[in-house]
């Protein structure tokens, strides 16, 4: 039999193309009826959000590759031109759809419920006046409009701000008129204005767009000229740091300097009113040296995530999901003494079914014990007033050996970082940023305690951030345990990221850039050979994305040497399952629900002794090659029965998954002969009734 190039493109899916389908599937839960209406308005602002760092950083990546490489061409086949294309038709059908979602099904159907956007030609006249106030004094005194001519160039517009391009006629107290004027509205305004009931006779839940407001009153900003046009736009810039990592001697200051120029970054989307005028669009696209690609027509507010903020003005439960108290494990309910609870059995947290707060308890109690002796803890998106910092600050303050590893080059929370870090160094925490050329993505506490004559190493292990607010909206695990092996390794990682030296050689992490990718085909290679000898030969891998070539060739030889794989992707997944003779074992899904997917696990059958690993890391080259992270093996039986039993949950579902098809769309599971079953409920149902 003729063997089959697993390097051919047509085995891959576009990366970029693989993206906006996920953001298909978050739209579509703004049309699941089965979920609660603001829910459902709350799914559209995030699928508007993840659109708008799309552009912010995959296509202004791309523009850079085309830059120093036109001719450079993806794993699936595509030069940079065509990936553009496709980018810009699926993005465009995803643009469109947005709006359809918004102005035909969710705006009525709030209105139906006694919410209601009003437009301008809808206002009563209690309410204009209300509103016409609230400009005079709200917005008047804070707007500045700049009329553009030879001596007001065309100001610089911020990221994604909300702009008004202005036609004008007549002439001003000094004779001038160019035709145009630019409004850019201060970032410190609400973009949504409640109306108050008493005031306007207005419903309990009725709301104007301040674009409707500016729009209505935009002519006292030109006395004695007349505005023929005003149009909202919005423009979406290059986000993306450069760090040149030979050329820099203090970390600190390089991301304090590329922070300061994200807002100004190089133009690479724009989005303008659908009422806008062909010659005024066609002036904006010059003015960004924007191609017609790249254009956007808003059938509605230009930025339609900032919707979000009715979601906290509205007291509705009923259109909400319902709450939920995450559970404290029994091993920690019981016994107040972390270390002692630990010293007994590994523990396992499951967020957001169980609580965050042990976490941060423990680290609290580290602070406050006199026999422990040193803390040291990763960073990588924690919050502004994360009460793990205040944690650390205390341990710090009572004279600990506090050492935290903080990645300033957090994507979106560089400048939290870098707060945070100064607060850490004023309570005298050593603070150091990691290595420079690798961003440190691992998720790793260690607490050093000293117990009679010797000392332990306690430590945590996690999937995901060390941020409570995000531990209730994201899946993730995290590990307690002071196995003597594992938490040698977890302190030679410490070593390693605050010192110089070799590679240290661990004993049961993986981590990379060094040993995970090796590590993991390996364990990949051995069901290959299980499955050669006539033996069951199983995977199972649950990330948030695969990408790397060599990870999903070694699963194209296991699935044709007979392994049954099930993959489990949140987002992105370059893979090509059901290709006959290559992928005909692989099974792709994506879990879309109420909580964003976030745990990575890596279990191999390993011959009926499951071989189970948690990690920080997805299967891309960005995790594998050019960051710090470790990935943990699950010791313990039962701790590994749970975790299987959870991946057999998400396989089960058959309410919030999507199968990736060989054609590369993605199709919602529809089983009648079965009943409903939906993971996150079922867990729910689990940990916190």
């Amino acid at each position: 039999m003729e063997s089959i190039d697993l390097t051919s493109p047509e085995l891959y899916l576009n990366r970029e193309h693989s993206l906006l389908e996920f953001n298909v599937r978050v739209l579509a839960q703004a049309l699941d009826e089965r979920l609660p209406l603001l829910e459902r308005l709350n799914y559209l602002c995030i699928s508007c959000s993840n659109l708008d760092e799309f552009y912010e950083v995959r296509v202004a990546s791309l523009l850079q590759m085309a830059e120093m490489d036109p001719n450079l061409v993806s794993a699936d086949g595509l030069t940079i031109n065509e990936q553009f294309e496709k980018i810009s038709q699926k993005a465009h059908e995803l643009v469109a759809e947005q709006y359809r979602v918004l102005n035909e099904i969710l705006i009525p159907k709030l209105e139906s419920e006694n919410i209601r956007f009003l437009r301008r030609d809808r206002w009563s006249p209690s309410q204009k006046a209300w509103l016409e106030r609230y400009f005079n004094e709200e917005l008047l005194p804070i707007l500045t409009p700049v009329g553009l001519d030879s001596a007001h160039p065309f100001p610089r517009i911020l990221n994604k701000s909300l702009n008004f391009i202005i036609s004008l006629t007549g002439k001003d107290a000094f004779g001038r008129n160019s035709g145009r004027a630019v409004l850019q509205a201060p970032r410190a305004l609400p973009r949504i204005i409640q109306l108050p009931v008493s005031e306007t006779d207005s419903g309990p839940h009725d709301f104007v767009f301040l674009s409707s407001i500016i729009h209505a009153f935009v002519n006292d900003l030109f006395n004695g000229m007349t505005v023929k046009g005003c149009y909202q736009f919005r423009v979406t810039r290059n986000s993306d740091f450069f760090v040149d990592d030979d050329a820099i001697d203090d970390l600190l200051l390089a991301v304090e300097g590329e922070l300061a120029m994200r807002n100004y970054g190089d133009e690479v989307r724009l989005e303008i009113d659908a009422n806008c005028p062909e010659e005024t669009t066609q002036f904006l696209l010059a003015r960004f040296d924007l191609t017609q690609d790249r254009l956007f027509l808003a059938n509605g507010p230009v930025n339609l995530s900032r919707m979000q903020a009715i979601y906290n003005m509205i007291e509705r439960p009923d259109m909400k999901f319902p709450p939920f108290k995450p559970s404290v494990p029994s091993a920690f309910g019981r016994n107040k003494d972390f270390f002692a609870s630990i010293r007994k059995q590994d523990i396992l947290l499951h967020h957001p079914y169980e609580s965050f707060s042990p976490v941060v308890d423990f680290i609290k109690q580290a602070a406050a014990d006199p026999d422990v002796l040193a803390i040291k803890q990763t960073l990588y998106r924690t919050g502004v007033d994360s009460p793990i910092v205040a944690a650390l600050i205390k341990a710090a303050r009572a004279g600990k050996e506090v050492t935290v590893v903080i990645e300033l080059r957090a994507r979106f929370d560089e400048k939290d970082n870098i707060g945070l870090a100064a607060k850490l160094q004023e309570a005298a925490a050593h603070v150091v940023y990691g290595v420079v050329g690798y961003k440190t993505h691992a998720k790793m506490c260690m607490v050093l305690r000293k117990e009679g004559n010797s000392l332990r190493n306690y430590v945590h292990l996690g999937t995901g951030n060390y941020h409570p607010r995000t531990a209730r909206l994201y899946t993730d695990y995290g590990l307690f345990t002071c196995e003597k092996e594992l938490a040698e390794d977890v302190r030679r990682v410490f070593m390693q990221l605050t010192s110089l030296g070799k590679v240290s050689k661990l004993n049961k992490l993986l981590q990379s850039p060094f040993t995970l990718h090796h590590g993991l085909l390996k364990m990949v290679e051995r069901e290959i050979e299980q499955a050669k000898k006539g033996k069951t030969a199983k995977i199972i891998i649950k990330v948030n994305a695969v990408v790397e070539e060599q990870a999903i060739q070694a699963l194209y030889r296991a699935s044709q040497a007979g392994v049954e794989i099930k993959l489990i992707v949140r987002g992105v997944c370059c893979l090509r399952p059901g290709v006959p003779g290559v992928s005909d074992n692989i099974e792709v899904r994506s879990i879309v629900g109420r909580f964003l997917e976030h745990t990575r696990v890596y279990a191999f059958y390993n011959g009926g002794d499951w071989a189970v690993y948690a990690s920080s890391a997805d299967l891309m080259n960005r995790n594998l090659f050019r960051r710090v992270e470790v990935c943990f093996p699950i010791a313990d039986k039962k701790i590994v029965e749970r975790v299987l039993g959870d991946l057999d949950g998400y396989l089960k579902d058959n309410t919030q998954a999507w199968l990736l098809g060989p054609d590369g769309q993605y199709r919602q599971v529809h089983d009648e002969q079965h009943p409903l079953y939906q993971v996150q409920t079922e867990l729910l149902k689990h940990f916190c009734s």
